[in-house]
């Protein structure tokens, strides 16, 4: 890294024949498919831990969680190694896609491109966790109490069912949280301004609680901890992109 702020403006990549693209570009495919094939092997072998791991925010309900056909093991299985192995493969597959972008790069977008990907997963990670700790076990109680109000107690929860809810609400989260990356990177180009987006304030927030009512369960109390973290990023990518405009008037 040290290296590369050193020569900003330097690349590495003497000029090529365009079948030693191609061939570069094979390679990098071969090596992503079979290292997303591995994950998913992977997942699949490891899927009753992950499971255990994925009933953990239905906590009370725990005992509920059911299977109730019989391919219902499998059936989570397979969501489990495809969702798993998608997510274990990410690190092999940016490696794959970094190797072969890499050379046609100068330094500086070496650097960029990089701190893209890891502030990127940070983020993800943050969303990921909130919706797990806080938000899915939520969920489940709100389900469980809209049950017992209307008079239908649940006895028995569909465990594929369950699975699908717990994944869609895990990524819908770590997708989300890309809102300041997504922006700043908008604004690092000019597409986008500090002033722009602070007269689309009231604007994102409408959007924040329609987004957040399509990405999570139908319930008020989901919708509100995603639209309410996502009005706060929104905040944080406003500011982000006024000091990056600052620095840059500051240096012209």
């Amino acid at each position: 890294m040290i290296e590369l702020i050193k020569n900003p403006n330097e690349r590495h990549d003497p000029p090529r024949p365009l079948l030693e693209h191609l061939l570069a570009l094979r390679d990098m495919l071969v090596f992503a498919s079979i290292a997303w094939a591995i994950s998913v092997i992977i997942a699949a072998i490891f899927s009753p831990q992950v499971l255990a791991f994925l009933k953990s925010p239905a906590r009370d309900n725990i005992e509920l969680l059911q299977g109730l056909d019989l391919t219902s093991g499998f059936s989570a299985m397979m969501s489990i190694a495809l969702w798993g192995g998608t997510s274990l493969s990410f690190p092999f597959l940016a490696y794959a896609i970094l190797r072969f972008v890499f050379p046609a790069l100068t330094n500086k977008e070496k650097i960029i491109l990089i701190s893209i990907l890891i502030i990127g997963s940070l983020f993800f990670t943050i969303g990921v966790a909130l919706a797990y700790e806080k938000t899915l076990p939520m969920v489940v109680t709100a389900f469980q109490e809209i049950n017992n109000w209307v008079g239908l107690p649940v006895t028995t929860i569909r465990i594929e069912g369950y699975i699908s809810i717990v994944l869609k609400t895990i990524l819908a989260f770590g997708l989300v949280f890309q809102l300041p990356l997504i922006l700043f990177v908008l604004g690092t180009f000019g597409i986008v301004s500090s002033t722009a987006l602070k007269e689309k304030r009231r604007v994102a927030i409408v959007l924040s609680f329609v987004l957040a009512m399509f990405l999570t369960p139908p319930d008020p109390m989901s919708q509100f901890l995603m639209a309410l973290p996502l009005c706060l990023l929104y905040e944080v990518s406003i500011w982000a992109v006024w000091l990056k405009e600052k620095s840059v008037n500051a240096k012209s």
